[in-house]
């Protein structure tokens, strides 16, 4: 087994702005596992809030043993090792966690959405994302985004009803909103999320900080529309902590530590009864078709990372009527 590495800037279309960062690009780290003429493709999208960096990626891959990795894989004892080499490190973990999945989907001639037991007949709608602008230039983005059936706001600041005034004056369409913890008033979020039910916002992601736990469980208990657990909910061991304070949790990769432990997560909320979003970092096509090998067996997607980057470094995926198309390439159906 042969790793290989390379950093890599992603470049974004627009300034991305949330209720508490903004960005231009985002680092990412481009990870291929080599075996038996095969080569897996993996990457680590690290936004600054996770703490990650290239320096942290490379100083984490320096100490894999790329042997350890014997085939047929054992993701659980894998993302074991992982995790015994340093703590933390979510991303870089899932960009070995990814090759190694899109490696094995082409030793065994499988895609990866067969091997992890998802029908592509039931891949959900993904959501476009709208950072925090000025009314003009989000009147713009909608216009760009007309191929897409749904459309996330990001909210955490006193201009939200502005901007999601400023999208339903150019569309109609369904939303899905985050405040990415940017709210901090428990009264002031339950009159928002009614405010936002009225506007056709179908759920709200992470409203208020993710240690408040019970001002999240009390506008949960209340909220007219799901409340969706996202920085609160990380890797699988959160999943249980948030059953009573969210709906839902948002599941990603670059938390989860890849495509194994996110399946183990899905499967967790469902037993507990809760709802599933699958989301993203700022990611090239590598890691969205990752993300929708899986996306069949959420309620929800939100899988954009192709559409708001500038030189993602592979061919973007199929995409119809707002779904991604799954198809019958082995692995993760990457193509350069």
């Amino acid at each position: 087994m042969r790793l290989t590495y390379q950093p890599f800037e992603l470049k974004l279309k627009h300034p991305f702005t949330i209720a508490k960062f903004t960005r231009t690009s985002t680092p990412l780290m481009l990870v291929q596992l080599q075996y038996e003429g095969f080569t897996g493709y993996g990457e680590a999208s690290m936004v600054p809030y996770m703490g990650e960096s290239h320096k942290s990626a490379a100083e984490f891959l320096s100490k894999v043993d790329a042997g350890f990795f014997r085939y047929p894989f054992h993701f659980e004892s894998i993302i074991n090792y992982l995790d015994r080499l340093a703590p933390g490190n979510p991303a870089i973990k899932a960009a070995l966690d990814i090759a190694l999945h899109d490696l094995d989907g082409k030793l065994k001639n499988k895609t990866c959405w067969q091997l992890l037991g998802s029908d592509a007949q039931k891949m959900p709608l993904t959501s476009y994302t709208i950072g925090i602008d000025a009314p003009e230039i989000i009147r713009e983005k909608v216009q760009l985004a007309k191929s897409v059936k749904v459309l996330k706001v990001k909210l955490g600041r006193d201009t939200d009803k502005q901007l999601v005034k400023a999208i339903r004056s150019v569309t109609n369409v369904p939303l899905y909103a985050d405040a990415n913890q940017g709210w901090t008033d428990k009264h002031h979020a339950l009159d928002m999320l009614f405010w936002l039910h009225e506007q056709g916002v179908q759920l709200l992601e992470q409203p208020m900080d993710k240690d408040d736990t019970d001002s999240n469980a009390w506008l949960t208990e209340r909220s007219p529309i799901p409340v969706i657990g996202d920085e609160a909910v990380q890797r699988l061991p959160d999943v249980d902590k948030a059953k009573g304070i969210y709906h839902g949790i948002n599941v990603k990769l670059m938390k989860s530590a890849g495509m194994h432990e996110a399946l183990q997560m899905i499967k967790k909320a469902r037993n507990l009864g809760m709802k599933v979003l699958i989301g993203c970092m700022s990611e090239t096509s590598c890691a969205t078709l990752a993300g929708a090998a899986l996306a069949p067996q959420c309620d929800w997607a939100d899988l954009d990372g192709p559409f708001l980057t500038t030189n993602n470094p592979y061919q973007t995926p199929a995409f119809d009527n707002g779904k991604w198309i799954l198809d019958t390439s082995t692995g993760l159906g990457i193509r350069d």
